[in-house]
């Protein structure tokens, strides 16, 4: 199971392509289109100001800072590699798999990057629409074992250590960027039993993060973000990154001199050509939450500006936390499109007895669901149906016996179907309703 790829191979070239705005409009959208054309290198994103919005430049996809493979008598309080379930909530195949690996640990301080990585995770997931749909992500921490302790270019440039995976702030000249090998990043994300998404928790204090995004054609799975350990205002960059990864979320910022937005309407949830009218009668994009109050302040309308131009093109919220980092709230339009996410990877049901097998009307069927905390913007509904008919008597039941439902006796075959469905009030949109809809289907012998 992997994240679909978020762009076109050209939208994503042009967008991982810009730079860091500056007050020379034009001069900074030339170098941002130059920068296009400049082969070589992963895009990335990266914030700058703790509370501000993003910008994109292009990276080494390896790092002058790995160190060689770290001997057998360094390995004394952990393994490297060894991996630790941080939540584990269901079977991958129904989960959305997030590995979190650490790197500028040494093997006596291993526990400290656990007790890091649960804190980041915590971190992420007290954040919405993150929060509520928790139980349907699996955790695991892959242990790395460094040579030094901390990351290079921490607290200065001229500071360098040897580390597993070669995390060092100053990427590109940039002090608050850091960048990782992801050549070694994969080899220890693929010792965790699946992986959809990597975070690198980075041993340090200092603010600084970052997030590659369409890396799936390569690795395997579409994004790695990196955060400090110890910098609360970190988190939010794995919050933003993993938006676009799991939601399809465009950015919200736009760059200076950037100009018309030139190109049709975009695939994003957040990002229209459309003005408010226009979608209130196309009835397009998030025309059904026009008017509403927002989390993240205000109501949800058209502004201009976003997915980097100027103009031309909308975004839903004056911000949000795909515009700035001043803010841990989605708007309405992007919940639902995380939403959406969740489910597009992973499903709320689980079947407990095998499916394939036809049996009988006396053997009992079985389910798991994911804990969807009630109290939270989830609404999770599980019925049981014979032969397409509800068996109302069964709403909410885990297990059931089909001769209980209804299931007559006699020689023709007959179905139980379990569906659940998310009745969540943070989904407007038939489509992604559909989404949060899964089933299965058992055949009975009569």
């Amino acid at each position: 199971m992997h994240i679909r790829i978020r762009r076109s191979a050209a939208a994503t070239a042009l967008a991982l392509s810009a730079v860091l705005p500056a007050t020379s409009t034009v001069a900074v959208a030339a170098e941002a289109r130059t920068a296009t054309e400049t082969a070589g290198g992963v895009g990335v994103e990266y914030f700058p100001d703790p509370a501000g919005e993003g910008a994109r430049t292009r990276v080494p996809a390896d790092s002058p800072h790995t160190q060689p493979p770290t001997n057998p008598r360094q390995r004394t309080a952990a393994q490297d590699g060894e991996v630790v379930p941080i939540a584990e909530t269901g079977p991958t195949a129904d989960r959305l798999d997030v590995t979190i690996i650490g790197d500028g640990y040494t093997a006596a301080q291993q526990e400290d990057f656990l007790q890091d990585a649960r804190a980041k995770w915590d971190a992420v997931t007290d954040i919405e629409p993150y929060k509520s749909y928790e139980g349907l992500f699996n955790v695991w921490a892959v242990q790395a074992v460094s040579q030094d302790s901390g990351v290079t270019g921490d607290p200065t440039q001229d500071v360098t250590r040897n580390t597993a995976l070669g995390s060092y702030f100053f990427c590109d000249e940039i002090e608050r960027l850091i960048c990782v090998d992801l050549d070694k990043t994969k080899s220890y994300a693929d010792k965790a039993p699946a992986t959809d998404l990597v975070i690198v928790v980075s041993n340090s204090t200092k603010y600084g993060g970052a997030g590659y995004s369409g890396l799936a054609g390569d690795y395997g799975y579409d994004g790695v973000s990196t955060l400090s350990s110890d910098n609360a205002q970190s988190t939010l960059i794995a919050a933003h990154e993993m938006a676009h990864s799991i939601g399809l979320l465009a950015d919200e910022y736009q760059y200076d001199g950037y100009g018309a937005y030139p190109g049709d309407e975009p695939a994003a949830a957040n990002v229209s050509k459309l003005t408010a009218d226009r979608m209130a009668a196309q009835g397009a994009k998030w025309a059904d939450w026009l008017g509403e109050t927002d989390p993240s302040g205000g109501v949800v309308d058209t502004f201009e500006g976003g997915d980097y131009y100027e103009y031309g093109i909308y975004r839903p919220t004056a911000n949000s936390i795909m515009r700035s980092l001043n803010t841990d709230q989605f708007n309405l339009p992007g919940r639902e499109a995380m939403i959406a996410g969740f489910y597009r990877s992973a499903n709320a049901l689980t079947p407990l007895a095998d499916p394939a097998t036809r049996t009988s009307r006396f053997a009992r069927l079985s389910v798991s669901l994911a804990t969807l905390p009630a109290g939270t913007l989830a609404r999770p509904q599980l019925r049981w149906y014979v032969d397409g008919r509800e068996a109302k008597q069964a709403r909410g039941r885990t297990s059931v016996v089909p001769a209980a439902l209804g299931v007559p006796s006699g020689r023709r075959a007959h179905t139980v179907t379990a569906r659940v469905v998310d009745r969540t009030a943070a989904v407007r949109s038939a489509e992604v309703r559909a989404m949060t809809s899964n089933s299965v289907t058992w055949t009975i012998k009569g």
